[in-house]
């Protein structure tokens, strides 16, 4: 495979920086327009909340959804991949890729006394090929569509300091990063390269949140790792525990600008690997060597037709000699009741092409996680990506329940590695092995639309 030329290389850098630039050029306009009067700073706004829960005694509620979408990609690529897509990574298809039930009993922020809660929230669909708990419910199905639990737990509120605590024990998603599992809180359908190679996506332990002022919040858990569930087959690394921790900061700006930033500390290689061909190999100083995810989220509400955020994401994994870095820009702006548009630009850094992945069946990437065989991936080496995506959502009210409509455009460019990144050409080679399909070219264009029922 050839190189990249320096002038493919400097045109593929300023795409990729036009990306960012372009998002914080929207934002300075709208920040220059009249601002509406203060109001608190959301985080990124959910695509349609659950109107249409259903109530029971003791404060229990029971909602869900049905997400389905597809992805057309303008290159058809003979393997069928959006590579860099990892949710909807197959090309010219429709997906469900969620079906979600929650039960629930929430805390009452606005009750400082002793309370109790609780969530459970069960997945069916395509995207629980990637978020599963190691060692549950990953046999169940060996296709595309798995079963999965997003989220187990009691809840607690204690009453101490300041304005008390908030505790989780149980399974329960990663409170790192600007964008979330359930299709309801993202503001697009494709998700970026920091949610799907540079953050975990749940974990298994314990997480409390104190509120010392109205201001401040303190982070802090102990938990068995990234997407790792208990016992022999769901732990990855023995027992050693894993660190969450960080703060958050709210209500600055006159309620307009909150800031969080967690990190997540532990070992996380499986100890041994086995082999498609057969057999199995220790890996070294699994116990030690430690991967590390730092995330910052900064949200800022313009106006109350405005919204801003920027995550920055820095990841390393000790064992490997690996490392990686993102930043990504939002900016949203609800033009009525109905539509909102919104812009997303992106670049994110695979220094060894050790994060930046593409399973090529239902248990490949599970399988990858937890050192066991088949796990072929597909890869292309270390890269630096740009995204930027541009989308819609309509939000029609009724009823009978609630209905969101998301169609975006995405713009995906790759450069300084040692392969292409996109658009595999050979029909043969990806039928032979994922690893000889390699890509034509350095970007790819794509349509995405997905229709989010709620029930």
């Amino acid at each position: 495979m050839k190189g990249i030329s320096i002038m493919q290389l400097k045109r593929n850098t300023a795409i990729a920086a036009a990306c960012v630039a372009g998002t914080f050029a929207v934002a300075a306009y709208a920040q220059a327009q009249p601002a509406a009067a203060p109001a608190p700073a959301p985080a990124p706004a959910p695509a349609a909340p659950p109107s249409t829960a259903i109530n029971l005694p003791y404060g229990i509620t029971i909602s869900g959804h049905a997400e389905v979408g597809f992805t057309l990609n303008a290159d058809d690529p003979a393997n069928n991949i959006n590579f860099g897509q990892l949710f909807t990574d197959q090309a010219d298809s429709i997906r469900v890729n969620q079906t979600m039930l929650n039960i629930e009993r929430d805390l009452d922020p606005k009750n400082a006394d002793w309370q109790w809660g609780f969530k459970f929230t069960g997945m069916f669909g395509s995207d629980s090929r990637i978020t599963h708990f190691y060692g549950e419910l990953d046999r169940v199905t060996h296709g595309t569509y798995q079963w999965d639990v997003v989220e187990a737990d009691g809840q607690m509120h204690v009453p101490w300091i300041g304005g008390g605590t908030d505790v989780k024990l149980g399974q329960y998603p990663t409170p790192l990063g600007a964008e979330v599992i359930d299709a309801t809180g993202n503001t697009f359908y494709t998700h970026s390269y920091i949610f799907n190679y540079g953050l975990p996506f749940k974990h298994t332990g314990v997480l409390s949140t104190t509120h010392v002022t109205d201001m401040i919040d303190i982070w802090a858990g102990l938990d068995t790792g990234s997407n790792n569930s208990i016992g022999q087959k769901g732990m990855v690394n023995n027992w050693f525990p894993k660190f969450l921790g960080g703060f958050g900061i709210n209500g600055l700006l006159g309620g307009n600008l909150t800031i969080l930033g967690l990190a997540h500390l532990g070992p996380e290689q499986p100890r041994f690997i086995e082999f498609n061909g057969g057999g199995q190999a220790a890996i070294p100083n699994a116990n030690r060597d430690f991967r590390q995810f730092y995330d910052i989220v900064t949200t800022y509400k313009i106006n109350d037709n405005w919204t801003s955020t920027l995550e920055l994401n820095y990841a390393r994994d000790d064992l490997a000699h690996a490392t990686a870095e993102g930043a990504a820009g939002y900016v949203s702006w609800a033009v009525t009741d109905l539509w909102t548009v919104s812009l997303r630009g992106e670049v994110y850094r695979d220094d060894q092409g050790f994060f930046v992945f593409d399973p090529t069946s239902g248990l490949d990437a599970v399988n990858a996680a937890r050192g066991l065989a088949p796990n072929t991936i597909y890869g292309v080496g270390k890269h630096t990506y740009g995204e930027l995506t541009l989308g819609a959502s309509f939000k029609p009210s009724g009823d009978m329940g609630y209905m969101t409509v998301r169609p975006e455009i995405r713009y995906d460019n790759a450069w300084g590695g040692p392969f292409k990144a996109f658009g595999a050409g050979n029909k043969f080679a990806c039928a032979q092995a994922a690893a000889s399909c390699l890509g034509t070219q350095n970007d790819q264009f794509t349509f995405s639309m997905d229709v989010i029922f709620g029930f």
